[in-house]
């Protein structure tokens, strides 16, 4: 590309300008991805990915429209405007709409403190199959596997946001990963599970023997797995799985369902739905973690910022259209995509640790479930009301005795969360940390 994203951007808000759009923004994006898949023993796939796609938001009055362009040409960009600007017109009026104010733009911002893009020499695609090959050697080397698909990947992403409110500004990601799913048994009998990681930095990254390994291990675990009995028990979320729970608070609170009055938190702010003691932190600037920004996509600072505290909901999660509807300020939220305008998401977010491990939990648990894999979900987005299914093992006097699957666990999150006891097993380098979590007194549907 003999471009820069900047110089798209100013473009195609020339573009914007010269079409008659009153105001508008640009965001465009430059990612490459390369992926490497081995299956019983073979190479089964290799893909390369490369784009450049930019994307175009114009307002006519309280009116919007967003479209992507691909083809970075004078003339490409010209009709994208334009069209972009006969849509707007047509759209329907939004009253809350609209750019952010100058006073409230980024400014000054420190990419090199944040440590999300590693200024390193892409690894080559023999690098990356060499990956995927010693995750699958290390999970076929335990007795009992009998199939492994292993999988290695690098991706880079750039992105920059312009807008006619005088900002401008971008940054890039960098993540290599390398993850294992292995199998045992056959037939009705055959069971998986998996190992992860992905880091930043490439010399963060675990060895990928040590994830075939761990791959391997947790399906062997798996072996001769049972329906649980039916009845009330509490379950411990292993750290796994445990971030679920805390996503369907986030979700909750999300300031696009709060302003449609559809969250079943909705009427809780200034309320306790944690335990005291526990609180849930954005901090969207943290360094070294893969979902940290300079900026929201409206071009508003990155902050650190309490959700829950002490148990108390404090706030919602909003970006500019929403805070204006809800008459609150932003919370510098804002997520997009080239085709799509703001809405508000967060990012990096941290659940109070406890004091004890997952398995002084299992001990204290006595007789309950432990969770390792959820399936599919059923929450009523007004009520809470939660039912997911669930595998996992089966724990008895505090101590794991066999594992379980084809089960189905229920409650109500206002209660779940409630009662959450948290151990102190999160992650430190996962964008979202949360550690196992032991929750008391819910309905399991076994045998």
């Amino acid at each position: 590309m003999t471009e820069t994203l900047e110089t798209l951007t100013t473009r195609l808000l020339d573009a914007a300008k010269r079409a008659g759009a009153d105001t508008a923004d640009a965001l465009a994006i430059d990612q490459s991805a390369t992926g490497i898949d081995i299956r019983a023993g073979a190479l089964e796939q290799a893909e390369r990915a490369e784009a450049i796609e930019v994307g175009l938001r114009v307002l006519i009055g309280g009116r919007q429209a967003c479209v992507s362009v691909s083809d970075l040409s004078q003339s490409s960009f010209a009709m994208a405007a334009e069209r972009a600007v006969a849509m707007a017109r047509e759209a329907p009026e939004d009253p809350y709409a609209g750019l952010a104010d100058p006073s409230q733009l980024a400014r000054g911002w420190d990419l090199a403190a944040l440590q999300i893009a590693e200024d390193a020499e892409e690894p080559t695609a023999a690098a990356l199959e060499e990956d995927a090959r010693r995750a699958e050697a290390a999970a076929l080397a335990h007795r009992g596997i009998v199939q492994v698909e292993a999988s290695a990947s690098y991706s880079r992403r750039a992105v920059h946001l312009a807008a006619t409110n005088g900002f401008s500004g971008g940054y890039a990601r960098t993540s290599r990963s390398v993850s294992a799913v292995a199998f045992t048994g056959e037939g009705l009998g055959m069971e998986r599970d998996w190992a992860a990681e992905s880091r930043i930095f490439q010399s963060d990254l675990p060895g990928a023997g040590d994830v075939g390994a761990l791959a391997g291990e947790r399906a062997l675990a798996r072996v001769g797995a049972r329906r649980p009995r039916t009845g009330a028990f509490p379950v411990i979320y292993d750290e796994r799985v445990a971030s679920s729970l805390i996503g369907h608070l986030l979700q909750a609170v999300n300031g696009a369902a709060v302003a449609r009055g559809s969250g079943w938190l909705r009427d809780r702010l200034g309320e306790a739905v944690l335990p005291a003691g526990l609180s849930v932190i954005e901090d969207q600037a943290r360094p070294r973690a893969t979902s940290s920004r300079p900026f929201d996509a409206e071009g508003l600072p990155s902050s650190r910022r309490a959700i829950v505290e002490d148990g108390i909901l404090t706030g919602w999660t909003l970006d500019l259209a929403t805070a204006r509807k809800l008459g609150m300020t932003s919370t510098a939220s804002a997520s997009r995509g080239p085709m799509t305008p703001p809405g508000p998401a967060t990012s990096n977010i941290d659940l109070t640790p406890g004091t004890r491990s997952r398995d002084a939990l299992i001990a204290e648990m006595g007789t309950g479930l432990l969770v390792t894999s959820l399936i599919g979900s059923s929450i009523n987005g007004t009520t809470g009301d939660y039912s997911r299914g669930a595998s996992g093992f089966w724990v008895e006097n505090g101590e794991i005795l066999y594992p379980v699957n084809e089960l189905t666990i229920a409650g109500n999150l206002r209660d779940m969360l409630m009662r959450i006891i948290p151990a102190n097993d999160a992650r430190a380098h996962l964008s979202t940390r949360v550690p196992s979590l032991l929750v008391e007194g819910l309905t399991l549907a076994g045998s």
